[in-house]
């Protein structure tokens, strides 16, 4: 999966299962405050990844990502180790 398809899949399920319109979710914008993140939210994050992705995240892991631009490049960099490249 390249990064633009991981991207589009980062960004569709997060629109549809947060209700947040996917043209609010940009490379700068702050995820808790564009999806309205507490901290029950993030436990949810971490389930969709593993659900959508296939690896385990760990929750403090997620905590320090604060923009799409570095939610997106952490899910691409661990999709890149998962297969090898």
């Amino acid at each position: 999966m390249d990064k633009i398809n991981i991207i589009d899949s980062i960004n569709s399920f997060l629109s549809e299962e947060f209700e947040v319109d996917k043209s609010l979710i940009t490379p700068q914008a702050s995820i808790k405050e564009t999806l309205g993140l507490d901290s029950l939210d993030f436990v949810d994050l971490v389930v969709l990844i593993e659900r959508n992705f296939g690896f385990k995240m760990a929750g403090e892991e997620f905590t320090k990502l604060k923009t799409f631009e570095d939610f997106h490049g952490f899910v691409y960099d661990h999709m890149q180790q998962k297969i090898g490249a």
